[in-house]
C-alpha cells in the first residue's frame, strides 16, 4: 500500500491541551482526522493552499475574465486562554512527504 503526504499544521504557542479544530468550517476529530504532535497538529490527508496570484492571474480577475478554482483549504482552531475562547484562523500548513521505505539489507 502507498502512502500518501500528510499535512503539518503549526500551532501557536498559546494554545493549550483543549482544542476544537476546523477544516474549511468542518469539525475534525481528534486521532480520525488529525493526531496532535509537538507544536502543532498531523493531518493524514494532503491539504492544499491556493498560494500567491501571478500578475497575469491577478489581472484577469481584477477584468473579470477569469475566476480562481484552486484548491485553498483552511484549518482554525478554538481554544481557550484565562477564561476567554480565542480562534486561530487560517494557520500555516507545510507538506510532509511519507517516510521512504528503509533499504534492504539482505538479511531476513
Amino acid at each position: 500500500m502507498e502512502e500518501m503526504a500528510t499535512t503539518h499544521v503549526s500551532l501557536p504557542p498559546s494554545v493549550g491541551e483543549r482544542i476544537e479544530v476546523y477544516v474549511n468550517g468542518v469539525r475534525q476529530r481528534e486521532g480520525e482526522d488529525y493526531v496532535r504532535v509537538p507544536g502543532g497538529l498531523l493531518f493524514s490527508r494532503p491539504l492544499a493552499r491556493e498560494g500567491r496570484l501571478g500578475f497575469w492571474r491577478w489581472l484577469s480577475l481584477f477584468l473579470g475574465i477569469a475566476g480562481t478554482y484552486r484548491r485553498h483549504d483552511s484549518v482554525d482552531v478554538v481554544y481557550e486562554v484565562g477564561g476567554r475562547r480565542l480562534v486561530a484562523a487560517d494557520l500555516p500548513m507545510t507538506s510532509v512527504a511519507p517516510e521512504a521505505p528503509a533499504a534492504r539489507t539482505g538479511e531476513p
